[in-house]
């Protein structure tokens, strides 16, 4: 950050404001403090008669790999609407929400996954904007060394975990 959002000074200090544990970004002519906070990148894995739908990335980063539709919300919408929104840009796909399925944190680079799990409506799915190919596929057929982001091959494992002991579960993790 070069300049204050607030009143445009590049007059920006790094310290520790009243109250605060930790050094920010402060303006020295208006005092604002200036947070940085992690992205939420939401998704949802859809799945068909036993099957999960997963797309090729058609942009960076990761172009060319597989992973479970999602990507960054949006202002003024819920995680779930974001979740529903980027299956629909990804696959164009429509989906019933199931669950939460796995929360995924990148301290590196700031973002937050939120994965949902969700059922295909009518199993109609095809190649969005987004994505060079969509695809089913049984835990078997995934091309588990061509997945685009840790956070998918999280929340993968962890779905096909779930079914095989027959429960449904919200998973944690980090990395």
């Amino acid at each position: 950050m070069n300049f204050c959002s607030k009143c445009g000074s590049d007059n920006l200090i790094k310290k520790v404001p009243p109250g605060d544990n930790r050094p920010r970004a402060v303006c020295g002519n208006c005092a604002t403090v200036h947070y940085r906070n992690p992205k939420v990148v939401a998704g949802c894995l859809p799945v068909w008669e036993g099957k999960v739908l997963l797309a090729k990335r058609a942009i960076e980063p990761r172009k060319g790999l597989w992973n479970i539709p999602a990507g960054f919300m949006e202002i003024g919408e819920s995680v779930e609407a974001g979740a529903m929104r980027e299956v629909w840009e990804e696959a164009e796909a429509r989906v019933k929400l199931l669950g939460l399925l796995a929360v995924f944190t990148y301290t590196s680079y700031d973002h937050v996954y939120v994965h949902f799990l969700g059922e295909l409506v009518d199993g109609k799915y095809g190649v969005g904007e987004e994505s060079l190919e969509v695809e089913l596929f049984s835990e078997e057929e995934i091309p588990w060394d061509q997945i685009a982001f840790e956070s998918s091959t999280f929340a993968l494992k962890k779905y096909f975990a779930d079914r095989k002991n027959g429960t449904m579960r919200a998973h944690y993790g980090a990395v």
